[in-house]
């Protein structure tokens, strides 16, 4: 179980990962999101965390969404 929460990312973890693939530069995800330039690079740095209201700008511009996983519990069938 220890290790299975090893391997597992953290949520900002997942948003950095999102932010880099998306293609976009992140000035224009700056601009955007009204989220500013320099919390966005400290965020991107593990400097610094990003408030809910950023991270919901953030993830309405990148189309993410949420799922959730019980690591070490499969799923139950329907019967």
């Amino acid at each position: 179980m220890i290790a299975e929460r090893v391997s597992m990312k953290t949520l900002s973890e997942q948003v950095r990962n999102a932010i880099e693939r998306a293609g976009v530069s992140r000035y224009r995800i700056s601009k955007e999101t009204g989220v500013s330039q320099p919390a966005l690079s400290r965020f991107i740095h593990g400097e610094r965390g990003l408030s809910i209201e950023a991270l919901d700008a953030i993830g309405l511009y990148l189309g993410l969404s949420i799922t959730t996983q019980r690591p070490g519990r499969p799923a139950k069938k329907k019967e």
